[in-house]
Order: C-alpha cells, then structure tokens, then sequence
C-alpha cells in the first residue's frame, strides 16, 4: 500500500493524528484551500514570524494531543502587534506543557459566514464526504449533507444546496456569494484523499470560512488515521438466476405440512393450493397419512418426481438435518419460513451460522429465515403466511418485515397495483437485499422495484447494486427505524442494527433512490412508476374543476419541489375558444365548474401538446359518480314524481363519460408521452388507484387526495433528475 510521505511519518512515529499543520499541508495537496501560516519553535519567533505575516494575526499552539485547542485556550485571535503575540504564546506554554510542540501563526480571515467540510468512515456505508454549516453551530443545528466516497463531481456539486443555511453561501448582506467551485474542490479533494489513503480515518476542517469577497479558506484542520482492521466477512453474493428460481418452481415440498388450522403448515398449504398453482405441491410430515385430502410423505426421499424448492416450517432445531437429504434429493433452494435463527439473540445468531454452514456445505440456497414467504403472481404461484393474491404487474416487492410486506400486499390488491413478485427477505441469512435488487435488475418483467428495509448489512454493496439498477429502473425505499424507537424495534425484529439514518439517506440520494417516509407511498410510487410515463421535467399543469382545489395543489406543487409555470399567451387563446370568457386563463387551469364533458377533453388535449409543461394533474373530473347516487338517492326519497329511469340514465351518462375520460387520457400519455394524474372528487366506488384501459400501453393513475398526486409526481421528478445526472436524457 502507497502512503502518503506525511502520513507514513506519522505512522512511523506511532500517532494515531495529524498535527493541525501536518494536516492542512496534507489537505493543500488536495485541492481544500487551507490558509496560509507559518510555524515557530519559541514565543519570540512567534512574534517576528506575526510581523513578517502582517497584523492582525492569529496564534494556535502546536502538539499531537492538542486537538481541542480553544476549550484548552491555546487560540489567540485578532492579535495586532509583535509584543502580544510573544505574550500569548508565552500563556500557552505554561497552559499546555510538555504536550506544546510550537506555535501556529496565521493571518486573521475575515468572514462571518462558517461552514465544515469533512470526512468519516461509516461502519456500514465506508468512507463518507461532508459538508454543512460550521463553527459552534455543527453539533447543535446538525445541518449538513452527506455523499458515500468515492464521488465524481456531479455527486457533489449539489451539496451547498441541500443545505438549510444555503442562503449564507449566496450575496448575503453586502458580502459577496461564495466561491462554490473552491468548496466543490474541496469536496471532490476528500473523496480522493480518503481513495488515496484508505488510512484516513476522519477529517475534520472547521471553520471553512467565507470571507466577504467570497473567497474560501480552511482554518483549522485535522486528519485522523485508522488502526489496522480486520476485513469483515461478508456473505457470497446470490446469482440471479438462483433467486429466480425461488420465484417459477415446478414443484414444490413443504416440509412441516399441517391439518391443524393456525399452523404455518397450514396457511402455506391452503395458500398454495388455493391460489391455483399450476406445478406440483407434495406435502410432507414424519408422521404421514393424509392432509386436505392429499398424500403426506413421511420424508422428502418417499416424493417420487423431481423438487425444485423446499418450503420449510419445522422448528428450528430440525432444519438442519434435513440438508443431507434434500442433497440426495437434489433440492438446491430451501424457502425457511421457520422461525427462532438470528432474530432471537446471540444463541440464535451462533444458530444461524451454523445453519448457513450446513446448507453452503450440502450446496442448498436458504431464503429466510424467518420469513413470511413469497409470491408470483404471474405463476400463480401464492406462498406465504396471509393469504393474499396480489394481481400480475410490473412492481418487485421485498421486504424484511413479514407483516408490513402483507399489508401492502393488501392494499395494492384493493387499488388494482399489479405486483410482478413479492418476497419477505426474513433474517436474510444467505440472500440479501442486494441480491433481491440484483435478480429484478435484468428480470424483464419488473419496471419498478419497492423496498421496505429495516437494516442494511453491506452497505457499500446495497449503494451499488441500487445505483446500477436505478438507472434503469426505479427503485423506492421506505426505511424502517429512523427513529431511536424506531431503531431499537428495527433491530429487535431483524437482529441487525441500522446505520445512521442520515448516511443511509445519502447513499439513497446518490444511488437514485427516491426514498419515501410513508408506507402508503410505496403504493403510490409504486403506482405511477409503473403505469405511467416518466416526465422530462417538473413544469406541472393544473386543470380543476374547482377553484380551490386549484389553490391548495399549486401550493402542494411548491412544497414539493415542483413548478407550476404561466399559461402561454398561445396557449391562453386556444382555450379561449374552448372555455366560457370568465375562465382564469392561469395555471392552475379552473374549468369554472363546467358540465359540459367535451370541455375536459379539449383543455386535457391542449395541455398534452402543450410544450411549457411535463406533466399534468387533472382534479375533480373523475369520481363524481358517489356523490350524484346519494343525490339520486335524496331525489327518489323526497319527490313523489321523480323519474326513476331518468336519474339511472343520468348516472348511466356519467360512468360513460369517466370511463371515456380514461380512455382519453391513456391514449393522449400514448401519443405524448407525458403523464396524466389525477384526483378523484370522491372514494372510488368501482375501481382502484390504477384503471387498466385495454389496448393502450400506458394505464391512469387517479388519487383520492391532492397531497398524494403531487408527491408521486415530485418522486418521479426526482428520478428523472437523477436519469439527466447520469445519463443525460
């Protein structure tokens, strides 16, 4: 390994730190623009080195061990002659004994404007940049952004802009807007410091000064080494086409069959055989004879065809002992339902090794344990505890806790959200995550991969494997214990602990991944990636039926990063021809709470066409239907002579016009490729979040609320953004 000749010194002499001055010469080669200083051995050199330096200077004593120099007050500012800086430096001496090695002189930086820059190593995520407001306000606002190293220029040039404090580094009162380029050298300097130097541990510049002509300094720095580690052990990566063979068995034995109703056995059988699989499911159980009208084998050796998979729910102390025979067999993929591994504690953890041990030994592949199965709905092939049958789609699904990965299943079943798999990765004792990611990354039938995770245990692999896949496709996570709650829970249920939640989003952000903080999100991103086209901006157009709708989404619009651009003067004249003369001729477009339906397909028309926007939410047309039954419902209660047949026949008008309202927009997003979403005024009482219209390559996505249109659509924006970053449109 090349050292650094700095760094080799400093090893050499048995420190585990830079000086502040070994430091900032190592950081200067670097690109981090460090201020200028000089170094002396005694108070009276302090004193003549300030005058050649130019007054007012600032004085530092110098030592290995002096890292926390102000509390111990060994920092001297704003000293303005040659007598004073002697007299500091003589201070210092007494206050820091043998443990002073020098002194420190610089030329005082003016600027009131205090930033960090620095760098750590994540014991997950590896070598991570910083940056964020400095000085004493970086403990106490905590506001600074993250990038995993090593990161190109266009990983980090917006990290000023993330920040809270990014107005600072604007013109801000007379003074001038800060050099970005120097912080972005600075920046793109740490990651290849640390590339370099695997070495460094921490580094940690603060203050990164703005002077009032914008220019950036460093004024303090310090480089902490690393002792030697030992390299972690991490698990084989899965191939994937060994975890595509969990999900298009032929054939099936669940080992732990049961008739009693509440078992595991159970569930998983009556799941299988109730979702109609279409390969073979051979019932097993030592003590035989017949469950559900089947044949029970006592031992998977009696099966007489061939098995692709094991589903396994015995307990625990009997897993193992199946391996030889699954061997014999020629079983090579064991889905571990069972439970009492890893999760449990140490004894669990010392268990589940030994587990992984046995299969590698025996060449069987474990999903789990401790898992709640899987399904396939493009097989009919329903595995798992709960008995939900989710319809065929695009969207991937794992998740590593059981119950919420079955009750999103449910909730994408109620809103017609197709499911190209599920999966619950359990304790993920041989596949992982990333190997989950890894297997729909060149699965043709996934567009869309959603993840629920509760840790992460290779982080860089996870960064990796989700930045290759989010340039293809997208990839939504909903992290579970972000909270100190949360994250005991987290690590109670999957016997991993979570990384700091504010590194994992970073790798997220850097990886493309839209994260989301709501488990109804994943629905809705999940929604709208796979059934609508993705927009080339985030210029949104608004067309309501109500005015007020109109408002509150414009505003949302702003919340969430999107833009909602004027009308053109062009634009304005053609729906001029379309609308009465009182319309608002504005975006948001209020279509003055017309009833005549050809005006919502004319102005959805135009603003399809229209060029100043990417996409367009469409609220209030679709789900009227409820309101009007209960005002039928009113009129045949209370008029003595309504006409029954009439109002059915003005119900009948209304889900013909939304049912061709759909078909308008699914073959206007054909046409242009540019997404149509929207709001219903009402619960939906016929169909779900996503409406399939035969024949056309896109479907239509409509939502009950505003705030979730908006924020599927700013997700999606996000995306697209992260597409132009890395592979241009």
């Amino acid at each position: 390994m090349n050292q650094h000749p700095i760094i080799q010194k400093v090893l050499s002499a048995g420190r585990k730190a830079l000086t502040e001055s070994e430091s900032k010469a190592l950081l200067a080669e670097y690109g981090v623009p460090v201020v200028e200083e000089k170094i002396a051995d005694s108070p009276e050199k302090a004193g003549e080195l300030a005058e050649e330096t130019g007054f007012p200077v600032v004085l530092k004593g110098l030592g290995e061990s002096l890292t926390h120099k102000s509390e111990m007050g060994l920092v001297a500012v704003g000293l303005a002659d040659k007598d004073s800086v002697a007299a500091s430096a003589r201070d210092m001496k007494g206050r820091a004994g043998d443990a002073l090695e020098g002194f420190l002189v610089q030329p005082l930086v003016r600027g009131d404007r205090e930033f960090v820059a620095g760098l750590f190593t994540d014991p997950v995520f590896g070598p991570v940049v910083m940056f964020g407001l400095g000085g004493v306000f970086t403990e106490a606002l905590s506001d600074v952004v993250f990038r995993l190293a090593p990161c190109s220029e266009k990983d980090l040039e917006t990290m000023p802009d993330e920040i809270q404090a990014k107005k600072l580094l604007g013109d801000f009162r007379g003074q001038a807007a800060a050099d970005k380029q120097a912080i972005l050298n600075a920046l793109v300097g740490l990651s290849r410091l640390v590339q370099d130097n695997p070495q460094v541990a921490e580094v940690d510049v603060n203050p990164l000064k703005i002077g009032p002509d914008g220019a950036v300094t460093a004024v303090d720095a310090l480089v902490v080494l690393r002792e030697e580690q030992k390299e972690v052990a991490l698990p084989p990566a899965i191939a994937p086409r060994d975890v595509a063979r969990f999900f298009t068995p032929k054939s099936v034995a669940l080992v732990g069959a049961s008739g009693t109703v509440g078992k595991w056995g159970f569930s998983i059988a009556t799941c299988i055989l109730g979702g109609d699989f279409p390969g073979d499911l051979y019932l097993v159980n030592s003590k035989g004879g017949e469950i559900l009208g089947r044949k029970v084998y006592k031992s998977v050796s009696e099966i007489p065809g061939p098995v692709d998979m094991a589903c396994i729910t015995i307990p625990a102390a009997h897993v193992m002992g199946l391996f030889p025979e699954f061997q014999a067999k020629g079983i090579r993929y064991a889905l571990l339902i069972t439970s009492g591994f890893g999760e449990t504690g140490p004894e669990g953890k010392i268990l589940e090794k030994e587990l992984v041990a046995k299969a590698r030994e025996h060449d069987i592949i474990i999903l789990g344990p401790n898992t709640m199965g899987l399904n396939n709905p493009h097989n009919t092939f329903y595995c798992t505890g709960t008995h939900i049958r989710p319809e065929p789609g695009a969207t991937a699904f794992v998740s590593q806790s059981g119950n919420m990965g079955g009750q999103l299943m449910g909730f994408a079943l109620e809103q017609g959200i197709g499911l190209r798999a599920f999966c619950g990765s359990g304790n993920e004792a041989m596949i992982s995550i990333e190997d989950s990611m890894e297997a729909f990354e060149v699965d043709e039938l996934t567009r869309t991969v959603v993840l629920y995770l509760e840790s992460v245990k290779n982080g860089r692999r996870f960064y990796e494997s989700a930045r290759r896949l989010g340039k293809i496709k997208p990839v939504i996570v909903l992290k579970g214990g972000r909270t100190e709650a949360g994250g005991k829970a987290a690590a109670s249920h999957t016997g991993a602990m979570a990384s700091n939640v504010k590194v994992f989003d970073a790798a997220c952000k850097q990886a493309g991944v839209v994260s989301v903080e709501k488990p109804m999100d994943l629905l809705d991103l999940s929604a709208v990636f796979s059934a609508l086209p993705l927009p080339k901006g985030k210029r949104t157009a608004i067309m309501t039926l109500g005015g007020g709708w109109g408002v509150v989404t414009a505003d949302l619009c702003s919340r969430w990063n999107l833009d909602v651009p004027p009308l053109s003067d062009d634009l304005v004249k053609t729906i001029d021809k379309i609308l009465p003369p009182y319309w608002s001729r504005a975006n948001p477009i209020d279509l003055v709470g017309e009833n005549n339906p050809q005006l919502f397909f004319d102005v959805a028309q135009e603003l399809a066409h229209w060029d100043g926007c990417d996409a367009v939410l469409v609220l209030g047309i679709v789900g009227r239907k409820l309101a009007l039954k209960r005002w039928i419902s009113s009129a045949l209660k209370t008029d003595p002579n309504a006409d029954r047949k009439q109002l059915d026949a003005m119900h009948d008008m209304l889900s013909n016009m939304e049912h061709d309202f759909f078909v308008h927009l699914a073959k206007l997003m054909d046409e242009t490729h540019k997404p149509f979403i929207g709001v219903r005024m009402g619960r939906s009482e016929d169909s779900g979040t996503v409406i399939k219209v035969p024949g056309c390559k896109y479907e239509d996505v409509f939502f009950e609320t505003p705030e979730r249109a908006v924020k599927a659509l700013s997700g999606m924006c996000e995306y697209r953004a992260f597409l132009d970053r890395e592979i241009g449109d």
